[in-house]
């Protein structure tokens, strides 16, 4: 009679913000000797996380896609929102569980840092009480951006928010009134509740749009002008703070 194997390891791995060359030594070895690799996307997408990995991916590498059943198709505040992600992640969980029960390891892809946002959070709590998961950190996509930008985000004992694009406007307002220094993110199709969020805080002004940072297609300008478009989802607007300095 055989034994049992050894129960692997689900591994949740931080990208960084887009540049491979800003992945941490312990991201790259993981991925580069991944047997299953694991990923979100929204259906139909490659998948940002897959996207940056894929140049690291060896060959015959087997392949988990977690597509989003719902993204902005339901209002966060309708209680099927949160059912229908729900029974999604524990469908996922229940994936991993097994490879990770059979012996396997996962190295679970993820955008930015796995603990700041991440969808990978939904899989750590489900899942580390059960098989062994380690989480590789990774420099944020936030701090990707205003390094782009070319000047420091803090200075002295400035206060720094992170406010995402969903909240209610004044909510936004409040917070960012209130704050020294702002990032915001998942903006997309709530980037005119931003503005008019920051237009009433006085920060409008102050405020620079960063699309896609550290990627091959970063742009970086002055959020007045970029005028009326949309942006994309993984687009990022930060006001910088001026405090004490010496």
């Amino acid at each position: 009679m055989s034994a049992a194997p050894e129960t692997g390891t689900i591994y949740g791995v931080g990208l960084g913000p887009g540049d491979l060359e800003l992945l941490s030594v312990k991201a790259d070895r993981l991925v580069r000797g991944a047997k299953h690799v694991a990923f979100f996307r929204k259906a139909g997408r490659e998948g940002q996380s897959r996207r940056i990995a894929a140049p690291l991916l060896g060959d015959g590498v087997i392949e988990f896609a977690m597509e989003y059943p719902v993204t902005t198709e339901i209002p966060l505040s309708d209680p099927r929102y949160n059912e229908i992600l729900s029974a999604f992640y524990a469908d996922c969980a229940a994936h991993l569980q097994a490879l990770a029960q059979g012996g396997e390891d996962v190295v679970v892809l993820c955008e930015g840092d796995p603990f700041f946002y991440g969808s990978f959070m939904h899989m750590y709590t489900r899942l580390k009480d059960v098989v062994p998961v380690e989480v590789v950190p990774a420099i944020t996509g936030m701090s990707g951006a205003w390094t782009a930008t070319g000047a420091p985000i803090t200075w002295g004992d400035d206060i720094l928010t992170v406010l995402m694009g969903t909240l209610p406007e004044a909510t936004l307002t409040e917070q960012m009134a209130s704050s020294d220094a702002i990032v915001v993110m998942k903006i997309g199709r709530n980037i005119d509740k931003v503005r008019n969020a920051l237009r009433a805080a006085g920060k409008f002004d102050a405020a620079w749009l960063i699309e896609y940072a550290t990627m091959p297609n970063q742009t970086v300008q002055k959020l007045s002008d970029a005028g009326d478009k949309v942006t994309p989802y993984f687009s990022i607007i930060v006001v910088h703070g001026q405090g004490r300095r010496p």
